[in-house]
């Protein structure tokens, strides 16, 4: 798939876990686990908006775009 999710990315710059961010914008650790993996298949805004919140970054900086 050629959006790459980059949670892994921002988690290191920020010192913060997987299990931390997932507390903080209200997922389960396998949710969030699927998303970081790039097995998800959506991602609602409101998630998108609370990872952005926690991470202190836009969505450009979780989301990347590769062409195949």
């Amino acid at each position: 798939m050629p959006i790459i999710i980059n949670v892994d990315v921002m988690l290191a710059r920020r010192k913060m876990s997987s299990g931390e961010l997932a507390q903080k914008i209200g997922i389960s650790a396998a949710n969030l686990s699927i998303l970081k993996t790039g097995k998800a298949k959506a991602i609602r805004f409101s998630t998108l908006d609370a990872i952005c919140k926690a991470l202190d970054c836009q969505p450009g900086d979780v989301l990347e775009y590769r062409p195949d």
